[in-house]
């Protein structure tokens, strides 16, 4: 995880900027043989694509992968505020197109999840298949994003990141000792405030129940059983909405399993990939 500049298996660098609707967009996109699937990941609330990367190494080589940072996170402009959950789907959507190797398989993880699903429901002819890592159809309430965004821009993101944290890992990977955990937490405090806030929002706002019970594509959902964001309990439900859908849990993972269990979670996604490329 966290790699800096070159990956060997790529033909572009990590520090890659293209333009998504009138916005810098900060992207990779690691190539594979033609014919092979093609992965689109979109990243969860406070984080880069860099959660992604023990995945995308356990990936490489049979499947081309696309990876950005959402509007208002890590490299990527901010623009205008707040967001809404369609703006942050039409961002994706516009990748996918740049891409040319759609339709995709999209990954999505917490809020990453929940703009897979409305791309899906807008966009179906770019989106073959989802895999919904710790997420659903709805997050959260008013008051709790509410609450959120007045302690972000009053105090910061720091302000609140114990609390955050608690809920995306365990309490083993939470060691002091634990490099990883420290580069989680300043990946998180580092992430721009008013693009965080602006995220936020869209949470608050969007509201997926009926469009996901219509959606008509392959999807797998996948929860940690320690998952303090989204517990495993609410993802079943929207596994149980999305017709068609199965449900994964793993163990010993809370709410980042890309980077707590990325071997489960590479696996899950290789063997679901799998299937849907018959």
């Amino acid at each position: 995880m966290f790699a800096l500049l070159h990956d060997s298996r790529a033909t572009e660098t990590t520090m890659h900027l293209t333009t998504v609707n009138g916005l810098a967009c900060h992207t990779r996109l690691i190539p594979a043989p033609q014919g092979a699937p093609f992965l689109a990941f979109s990243n969860s609330l406070g984080t880069d694509f860099r959660i992604w990367d023990a995945v995308s190494e356990r990936l490489a080589g049979r499947c081309a992968m696309l990876f950005y940072d959402s509007r208002g996170h890590g490299l990527s402009a901010i623009g205008e505020t707040p967001y809404r959950i369609e703006t942050l789907a039409a961002d994706l959507a516009a990748l996918i197109e740049q891409a040319a190797r759609g339709p995709a398989i999209v990954v999505g993880l917490s809020v990453g999840g929940m703009i897979a699903q409305q791309l899906a429901a807008a966009r179906p002819d770019l989106v073959r298949a989802l895999v919904l890592c710790d997420t659903a159809h709805r997050i959260g309430t008013d008051e709790l994003w509410n609450s959120r965004i007045a302690t972000v821009k009053t105090k910061g993101i720091a302000a609140m990141s114990d609390a955050i944290l608690e809920r995306w890992f365990t309490p083993a990977f939470r060691s002091p000792g634990n490099p990883l955990f420290a580069g989680c937490r300043a990946m998180l405090e580092r992430q721009p405030a008013e693009g965080y806030a602006a995220t936020c929002a869209a949470l608050r706002d969007a509201d997926l129940t009926h469009s996901s019970a219509r959606l008509a594509v392959p999807t797998q959902l996948v929860g940690g059983d320690q998952d303090g964001s989204t517990p495993p309990d609410l993802v079943r439900q929207t596994a149980a909405l999305i017709p068609g859908a199965r449900f994964e849990l793993i163990e010993n993972c809370a709410h980042i399993p890309c980077v707590e269990q990325p071997e489960r979670l590479a696996a899950l996604i290789s063997g679901f990939v799998a299937e849907v490329m018959r």
